[in-house]
């Protein structure tokens, strides 16, 4: 599995965000946890909920520059959007993998740069 951390937007965020940028990226780094479980549970009884949940993780990831993460979420909303249910569940174990990396790296990140 290969992380990528566009670091580009995350500088770009801290100089926007300022003082409020660590406790923001803390809280972004939750949402990404809190909505790939909330697409887990959603399948397969509320697709709608589900396709929602991907489009919303891969859009906080890639502000935050969890580009692979946004990409994993992406093919999960793809799937979904499509009707294969079978194939985003699949898929759910790469996004998994991807959440639990990218919040590793922005972790090391923020302590090396906050």
């Amino acid at each position: 599995m290969n992380v990528i951390i566009d670091e580009a937007c995350l500088d770009t965020m801290q100089s926007l965000l300022g003082e409020q940028f660590s406790d923001t990226l803390v809280f972004c780094i939750s949402e990404f946890e809190r909505l790939e479980r909330e697409v887990r549970e959603a399948l397969p009884v509320d697709i709608e909920a589900a396709t929602r949940n991907a489009h919303s993780l891969k859009s906080n990831a890639a502000q935050f520059g969890a580009m692979s993460l946004s990409d994993s979420a992406r093919e999960v909303e793809m799937l979904l959007l499509q009707g294969d249910v079978d194939s985003a569940k699949e898929a759910l174990g790469s996004l998994s993998q991807q959440v639990i990396g990218s919040t590793t790296k922005l972790q090391q990140w923020l302590m090396a740069n906050a």
